[in-house]
């Protein structure tokens, strides 16, 4: 009887140590899913936001340069007429490279160069 009951207590002592190991697994497992799959979502939201804002601006910009043509070719007479018909063109387009550069000038100097610039500074020092 003692030595059975010695099995039984041996057998409980094992399957606690698995229901501790499977309870461990799971909290792992669940530890794992928290800090990867929580930033993952956030950030695939902010990235899908982004190109979300980035696909409305850009068809906005386009649909103001194409008013801009327009309005060059329609409002001002025969200033650009005959000879001339060309010249709204080379506006509108001199129009979108100034867009463009504006946007390329506030990417490279904007927020996030600056916090760039301050992140070397503090790997320098």
């Amino acid at each position: 009887m003692a030595h059975g009951g010695g099995k039984e207590a041996g057998g409980r002592a094992h399957r606690g140590m698995s229901a501790a190991g499977g309870d461990f697994f799971r909290l792992v497992v669940d530890y794992a899913k928290q800090e990867t799959l929580g930033p993952v979502k956030g950030l695939a939201r902010f990235v899908a936001f982004g190109i979300f804002g980035s696909i409305v601006l850009s068809v906005g910009v386009i649909v103001l340069l194409m008013a801009v043509l327009r309005v060059l070719q329609t409002e001002t007479g025969t200033t650009f007429g005959g000879k001339l018909s060309w010249l709204p063109y080379v506006i509108t387009a001199g129009a979108a490279l100034v867009v463009a550069g504006l946007a390329g000038w506030r990417i490279t100097k904007g927020a996030a160069a600056r916090t760039a610039r301050r992140s070397d500074d503090e790997r320098r020092s």
